[in-house]
């Protein structure tokens, strides 16, 4: 996967296209992220205990959305670009497809 955890990405589809965020973490297996501020469902809870009936709550959290319907912001640039890979030196970098410059 080509996007990774603290990276600054922009939605390019569904219900919050054109917004920006930061991944908050990856889930590789299912090639899902989950990005801060986007895709926010909410999800009803009720009490587990027979003492707290009225404890009902409604939470707020950010859902994960497919890794193809967001692209990478260059950090240097502030432009959406695709993501290559390099080997420099024996170790393998993540590129900027539009600047060629090492992705940090």
């Amino acid at each position: 996967m080509k996007i990774k955890k603290g990276d600054t990405v922009k939605v390019l589809s569904g219900k919050d296209r054109g917004k920006q965020g930061i991944v908050k973490f990856t889930l590789p297996k299912v090639s899902k992220v989950v990005v801060e501020g986007v895709n926010i469902v909410k999800r009803h809870k009720k009490s587990q205990t027979t003492q707290e009936q009225k404890k009902r709550t409604i939470q707020e959290f950010e859902a994960p959305i497919p890794v193809a319907k967001v692209m990478l912001i260059d950090p240097k640039t502030g432009k959406t670009t695709r993501v290559g890979y390099k080997v420099e030196k024996g170790k393998k970098v993540r590129i900027s497809k539009k600047t060629n410059k090492e992705i940090s």
